[in-house]
């Protein structure tokens, strides 16, 4: 017998008695400490249950609050009845009564024989390492903490900031340098003995009996003491979440547990029929015989995580609105918002869905309806076209539509008329690609039948609304991919640009465009342009197309590379 174990329990005493049952009965000693809290009742039913059992003893009782000194107070006098009433126990390990084993008992034995002077304890320096998890560090050591943190939340707090705004530091004894880790592990009879009978343990318990959490710091920095070769992992697989707290395991983690290869995992469900069923069996299934790697499953933990915490992108559930700019990802998957190529093309939307084999909308954003790509007036997951549903929310309208069409290219587009609630949202959503010709307004007023002055302040509207969201599309928190050419420089040589959003949109597709979409009849547009200046309105975002020179690109000319020195 080399092995020994202490169970702290607190609840699920009928787990716990499985639990304590298994190992003795496969001839390792078990001293068990109950929670002071606990009732009296429960407790003489628990002992009356392992009575029968001669290889099990219990230590005295202490209040275990979290955080608080009770938890190292229980630890102690279990261990001192340990080492005195088995003197054949070489090596102590600590479990609470929701542990499980994951390996026959025999299993564990063998490997600390193997190892007889080696302590398994999570120990890490507080400078070094960011073990703790929103919360203090280096300060539990150096500060006072005679308020117990769940049910005196306000007082802990206060005499915090009490003793920050003094500046009050406490003395950490001599010789000590702060360790934390994990409150679960397995340490040899010499070292054990040696951290319980230094004639230095007064102070050390004097000092620890004010550190916050010193379940996960008194035995981790004493062992650094007392310990020739110390293993700093634990042998118990014990996970924790983003918050700091514990993953409980279940049923279906049962494959999961196996993986790992440690010998002991913590915390099991207590209603976990099927793991308790499987790892507490008399005849438990053989493995091949490997060294405890929680890291096998780390990759999965991780990802639960970030699932937990980041959800998927572009997907927002009503359960986790997530705070502002938190989501992963606003959007879903890559699409593209065109503006102003449908005002100077003739059905520029049915020619670009045709080249690159996506699904291409008109206006989403237009006062009147959502225009769906064929007119639809129903799209995916049952959106509809009208204005004012979209308008309540257009971020859930965009962000839905991407979601509901992920696999299929979505494009749209948009200009200074459509509702510019959206301009924001789409500016900082890395899956955009947006491509602008300014200016492109003044083509559709161009065309317009009416008053020449109405004409002129809607051309001032227009341009305003365009600047401001252009503003937008070069602001530093932009995260879009953003290509602007203003209407003359587009004009000027169409091919390029053109061939440039294509292969963005469409990137797998590397091929040279052979059909190019139909240009407006742009006669006269260079008047028009100045009879705007004569009115006194300055269409700077346009560009420079002098009166009588009416824009007549070469559509089959391609741009070619040169250097400006």
């Amino acid at each position: 017998m080399s092995l020994g174990f202490i169970m702290l329990c607190h609840t699920a005493f009928d787990r716990a008695a499985q639990v304590a049952r298994h190992w003795v009965e496969r001839g390792f000693p078990v001293v068990i400490h109950v929670d002071a809290r606990v009732r009296p009742k429960v407790f003489d039913r628990f002992r009356r249950s392992l009575s029968d059992l001669s290889d099990i003893r219990f230590s005295r009782r202490h209040a275990c609050e979290w955080g608080t000194w009770g938890l190292v107070a229980a630890t102690q006098d279990a261990a001192e009845l340990m080492l005195a009433e088995f003197p054949q126990v070489r090596h102590v390990y600590l479990a609470s009564g929701s542990c499980m084993p994951l390996r026959p008992p025999e299993e564990l034995r063998d490997y600390l024989d193997a190892r007889p002077r080696t302590d398994f304890i999570e120990s890490v320096t507080t400078e070094d390492v960011g073990w703790a998890i929103g919360g203090l560090s280096i300060e539990r050591f150096t500060m006072r903490f005679p308020f117990a943190w769940r049910k005196q939340r306000k007082a802990f707090d206060f005499y915090v900031r009490l003793q920050r705004r003094v500046g009050f530091r406490r003395r950490i004894p001599p010789g000590l340098v702060p360790h934390l880790g994990s409150q679960w592990w397995c340490l040899t009879r010499q070292t054990l003995e040696s951290i319980l009978k230094d004639p230095d343990r007064p102070a050390y318990d004097r000092y620890f009996r004010r550190v916050w959490i010193p379940d996960e710091s008194y035995f981790q920095t004493l062992v650094r003491l007392h310990s020739t070769t110390v293993e700093s992992r634990s042998l118990t697989l014990s996970k924790f979440d983003f918050q700091g707290k514990p993953h409980i395991f279940y049923d279906d983690h049962l494959q999961l547990l196996r993986r790992s290869d440690c010998f002991v995992a913590r915390k099991i469900w207590p209603h976990a029929d099927r793991l308790y069923r499987e790892f507490l069996s008399p005849a438990p299934v053989l493995q091949q015989r490997a060294e405890p790697n929680p890291g096998k499953i780390d990759r999965l933990f991780a990802k639960a995580v970030e699932r937990r915490t980041r959800g998927r992108a572009g997907l927002y559930m009503q359960s986790r609105y997530p705070n502002e700019n938190w989501e992963n990802g606003r959007t879903a998957a890559p699409y593209s918002v065109f503006q102003g190529f449908g005002d100077i093309f003739e059905d520029f939307d049915t020619w670009l869905g045709r080249t690159i084999g996506g699904r291409v909308h008109r206006h989403l954003f237009a006062p009147e309806r959502a225009e769906f790509a064929g007119g639809e007036t129903t799209y995916n997951g049952a959106l509809i076209d009208s204005a004012a549903l979209r308008d309540h929310d257009p971020r859930g309208f965009l962000t839905s539509l991407i979601w509901n069409t992920r696999g299929e290219r979505q494009c749209f587009m948009f200009g200074p008329r459509d509702n510019q609630g959206i301009g924001w949202f789409i500016a900082g959503d890395v899956n955009a690609q947006i491509a602008v010709i300014t200016g492109a307004w003044a083509v559709p007023l161009f065309r317009a039948k009416g008053d020449f002055s109405d004409l002129r302040r809607e051309a001032a509207r227009l341009q305003k609304i365009e600047s401001e969201h252009l503003n937008i599309l070069r602001s530093p928190w932009t995260k879009a991919r953003v290509r602007i050419w203003t209407l003359a420089e587009f004009l000027d040589n169409p091919m390029v640009p053109l061939q440039t959003v294509i292969d963005e949109t469409s990137p797998n597709a590397l091929r040279r465009l052979t059909e190019v979409p139909r240009l407006v009849d742009l006669t006269g547009f260079g008047r028009f342009l100045q009879e705007l200046r004569n009115q006194g309105m300055q269409p700077t975002l346009v560009g420079d197309i002098p009166v009588g020179e009416d824009p007549r690109p070469a559509m089959n000319r391609r741009g070619r590379p040169y250097l400006v020195k």
